[in-house]
């Protein structure tokens, strides 16, 4: 097996099976086993998932909750920018493509040493990520739909604890990362008691503003 195929397989699989964890968590929030799945199928970026369905298991409207989403799936549009050139994806293929532009899928291909297998890695890792993530998410809210009270096992905090798992590896990237989720994480906490279910999310974001309009001698000295 080639290493591009391996190594988007190996992505692929290890992250896909966070899927139960959304689909028990989906559930317990109120969705319906056709819901939690339409979200893996179409929306398919684990942390807009979680986001979404976090708002909603608060008591937010899904007004708040998509904006939320839409706020953490925008990185995606970034990567997609960076991925352009590399994987040269033309026609009517490159909305498929874009389907596949997530954290892990740029990752795996960023990572390899030529253009071929930056696009052999892409391929494996979508595949299988998307092809796993959503049998999972299958297996996990039709798994808790069968439980009387999902909420008596605990699983009402799958949801936050797989979110930040999912986060935090990307607080190694930097001091700007990590000031950023503090500052984020402050402003939703400061707020959550006096505001509607899902806007301390919104106004978290608020925070990418704060650290990156610093004047640029500031953000030089963070490692």
């Amino acid at each position: 097996m080639k290493a591009p195929v391996r190594d988007g397989l190996g992505v692929g699989i290890a992250v896909g099976v966070s899927g139960v964890a959304f689909g028990a968590a989906a559930v317990t929030a109120g969705l319906d086993v056709l819901q939690a799945c339409a979200l893996s199928l179409f929306a398919f970026t684990g942390a807009s998932q979680f986001a979404l369905i976090g708002v909603v298991a608060g008591g937010g409207n899904l007004v708040a909750g998509t904006a939320g989403a839409l706020l953490l799936g925008g990185r995606n549009t970034l990567y997609g920018l960076r991925l352009a050139g590399l994987l040269g994806v033309r026609g009517a293929r490159r909305g498929l493509a874009a389907q596949g532009v997530i954290d892990e899928t740029t990752a795996v291909a960023l990572a390899q040493p030529s253009p071929e297998a930056a696009r052999t890695a892409f391929t494996a890792t979508f595949v299988s990520l998307y092809l796993c993530w959503n049998l999972t998410t299958l297996i996990g809210a039709a798994g808790t739909e069968l439980v009387a009270d999902p909420a008596a096992l605990g699983l009402d905090v799958v949801g936050p604890a797989t979110f930040l798992a999912l986060l935090w590896p990307r607080l190694k990237e930097s001091g700007q990362v990590r000031l950023i989720a503090v500052l984020g994480a402050v402003t939703a906490v400061a707020t959550a008691s006096f505001l509607p279910p899902g806007v301390p999310v919104l106004l978290a974001a608020s925070a990418v503003l704060v650290v990156t309009l610093r004047p640029r001698s500031d953000r030089a000295t963070e490692k």
